[in-house]
């Protein structure tokens, strides 16, 4: 069993688990389109802010694991990821992980985050 995200009420904060881009049925969503999957994920982590009293204006800290991670194409990703966080948007702490492979076959991206009350 395992839990999408945790509120701790006592501090303000909702901490999320990783949110990939999987649909209500658990089907991956974008397969081979990491800004497809990039959106998705980020609709997952909207909806586990939410039912924790939250929202992405509120993101704190971000962690993203990324599939075949390549710093040469860095600034195209600083881009992707600013263009699904909403304009406006003040930029968390954030961390990029590149890392071989995520839970099953086909994920690109998988995002954590942290985020105030």
């Amino acid at each position: 069993m395992i839990s999408h995200g945790v509120a701790v009420p006592g501090l303000g904060l909702v901490y999320t688990s990783g949110q990939v881009a999987w649909d209500a049925d658990g089907q991956l969503v974008g397969r081979g389109d990491l800004a497809a999957q990039f959106a998705k994920a980020y609709e997952n982590v909207d909806a586990v802010l939410a039912a924790g009293g939250s929202n992405r204006s509120k993101i704190i800290k971000e962690t993203i694991h990324l599939v075949g991670y390549n710093p040469d194409n860095a600034e195209q990703l600083i881009a992707l990821i600013a263009g699904c966080r909403g304009a406006g948007q003040t930029p968390p702490a954030s961390t990029c992980v590149g890392v071989e492979t995520l839970f099953a076959e086909g994920y690109l991206v998988e995002i954590e985050v942290v985020a105030t009350v």
